[in-house]
């Protein structure tokens, strides 16, 4: 996990984009909406097209918005929390359960440097799954056709093909 100490410019501009977004989060979430017109909010959230392909269920929630990536026929159901400052990655057929967490931001244990943010990436890759309540943290990579069972916690890498459950998750099968 990379540790970030920001420059007051930067921290300013991170903000300018977070309240931006919470607005566009809380209109995506109190209007109701086709799904056309969530891909198109969601669009603005994260500052680039989604998919036509793309379902997104609301109440989706997301932090800062432009370090989500999503790829083709991704569904996201409703209660997805996305924290991702450190960046997201969702590759095409990716499926999230309803309530899961994405979180890609942490603070450290010292008191003296609790509010510097640690940052790290979440990929998911092609044809995973992410149970129910699931919680990814940051720096995993969930791989290939792998599942994440409901109420996991995932700390490691889940390597493709496997079934992983538990608090912290672990390989329970190969698929």
């Amino acid at each position: 996990m990379v540790s970030q100490k920001l420059s007051q410019a930067e921290i300013a501009a991170q903000q300018a984009v977070i309240d931006q977004n919470q607005r566009l989060v809380q209109r995506l979430n109190t209007g109701q909406h086709d799904a056309a017109e969530i891909r198109q909010l969601v669009s603005e959230i994260i500052g680039q097209p989604v998919d036509a392909s793309v379902d997104i269920r609301l109440p989706f929630f997301t932090d800062f918005g432009r370090r989500l990536t999503l790829g083709k026929r991704v569904i996201i159901n409703d209660q997805v929390q996305i924290t991702d400052l450190g960046g997201i990655h969702l590759a095409d057929d990716v499926l999230i359960g309803p309530g899961a967490s994405l979180i890609t931001v942490n603070h450290q244990l010292d008191p003296a440097h609790r509010h510097d943010l640690m940052v790290a990436p979440i990929t998911i890759q092609q044809n995973a799954w992410v149970g129910a309540k699931a919680i990814i943290l940051p720096g995993v990579t969930i791989g290939r056709n792998a599942v994440v069972g409901a109420g996991a916690v995932v700390t490691r890498d889940v390597p493709a093909d496997t079934v992983v459950a538990g608090v912290p998750a672990k390989v329970m099968k190969t698929i």
